[in-house]
């Protein structure tokens, strides 16, 4: 049974699928750029179309949609130290495990469940030897180019 959207936006690196409760942003999906898009189905799915917008033109622009509750407690500390991480810069799974107080590779499946990519930015995430995976995908493909996009559109990477 295929997933159902409230929205699929189009992005430049693909498509995005948008899923709401009708108060909130429940989840983001990166979706390839041959799928079919999907106008937004209501006024917060047209809200987040516009502030990913702003984003696709300003990599400094503020999201403010709500997001519903999400994820473990685990997982919500991972994601606040992801959230810390301004634009234009990385960081790596051991830095935050230190942090938090666990180890990389639970807090690379942490980034990996992340509901709501591009606004908790799992994309600034990565190895200590390289890029990483993305979105529980290996280090190639369509999943590592968009997160390839979306650091060197923050200017955290140059090629």
């Amino acid at each position: 049974m295929p997933a159902t959207y409230d929205a699929i936006l189009s992005a430049p690196f693909g498509k995005i699928g948008v899923r709401t409760d009708g108060a909130r942003i429940r989840a983001i999906v990166y979706l390839p750029g041959h799928v079919e898009g999907l106008a937004p189905a209501d006024a917060l799915t047209q809200r987040l179309a516009e502030q990913l917008a702003a984003y696709y033109d300003d990599p400094d622009a503020v999201f403010d949609v709500p997001l519903a509750a999400a994820g473990s407690a685990f997982q919500q500390r991972v994601w606040q130290a992801i959230c810390a991480v301004p634009r234009g810069a990385t960081t790596t799974y051991g830095t935050i495990a230190d942090t938090i107080g666990a180890m990389p590779r639970a807090v690379g499946q942490a980034c990996g469940q992340n509901p709501f990519p591009i606004l908790v930015p799992c994309h600034r995430v990565v190895s200590a030897r390289g890029i990483g995976g993305f979105s529980h995908h290996a280090e190639d493909g369509f999943y590592l180019d968009v997160k390839r996009w979306l650091l060197r559109h923050e200017g955290a990477m140059l090629i």
